[in-house]
């Protein structure tokens, strides 16, 4: 999932289980700083007795004020985006926590190695089933950020998403690149995956979502879903947003 450690001793997480595993009983070492992120990202390593890997921290207070998400809601939100993408069971988001960290608190996610031989520029423009299921995701959280370096294949053909701090705004946010369906029917898979998760939203998902959202965000979030199964279709730019996130990449 992450490249090997050095540590002869150590080896990578084997699937999520393990990661998550990894990512919440991990001791962190940070190693440095994306400074290009617009709020305080921090990337090092992460190991226990039998496991390591690199992840990415981004601790509460580090956080940029908004001034259209409260302050202090950004690794909330990245794991309420996590808590979705598993039970889309698409696996659009790497396995994410919210844990203490040597900043305090804040949201660890599982460091993915892309494939650096993909034209990131090129792909985005692709009709690939992968970002076709991350444009009804995005739909679904109301991800205001879809940039171009947000989404990261991988050289299996998985294709990830990171940075979803600010989604699941109670008001149309939808900003992203992947437009390319834009008003046509949703596929069969994704017709099934958003009746199922509609259940799921009225259920525990809603529960679990309830303590890093708003009411009033988890049942935005169950109407977005009910609007999409109710077209059938990828939703449109509404006009009243910003339709691009900017910079695009």
């Amino acid at each position: 999932m992450s490249e090997q450690p050095v540590d002869p001793d150590l080896r990578p997480p084997a699937d999520d289980a393990e990661a998550n595993q990894l990512l919440t009983e991990g001791v962190i070492d940070v190693e440095g700083r994306m400074l290009d992120a617009s709020n305080v990202t921090l990337v090092g390593a992460i190991r226990t007795d039998t496991l390591a890997a690199e992840c990415v921290y981004k601790p509460v207070a580090g956080e940029r004020p908004l001034w259209d998400f409260p302050d202090g809601t950004l690794a909330g939100r990245e794991i309420s985006a996590y808590l979705v993408s598993e039970a889309t069971g698409w696996q659009v988001v790497p396995p994410t926590v919210l844990r203490e960290g040597p900043f305090g608190p804040g949201m660890v996610q599982l460091w993915m190695d892309g494939d650096p031989d993909v034209d990131l520029a090129a792909f985005v423009r692709r009709d690939d089933p992968a970002l076709r299921r991350m444009a009804v995701f995005d739909a679904v959280v109301n991800n205001a950020d879809r940039k171009g370096g947000h989404i990261i294949p991988m050289p299996d053909g998985h294709v990830y998403g990171v940075d979803h701090g600010i989604c699941f705004s109670v008001d149309p946010k939808l900003r992203t690149l992947l437009w390319r369906w834009a008003g046509t029917p949703l596929p069969a898979e994704a017709v099934a995956v958003l009746e199922r998760l509609a259940d799921e939203l009225r259920d525990e998902l809603g529960e679990q979502l309830h303590e890093h959202l708003t009411r009033t965000e988890v049942r935005c979030t169950q109407r977005r879903v009910a609007e999409l199964l109710r077209t059938g279709r990828h939703p449109e730019p509404s006009g009243e947003w910003p339709a691009l996130p900017w910079p695009p990449f």
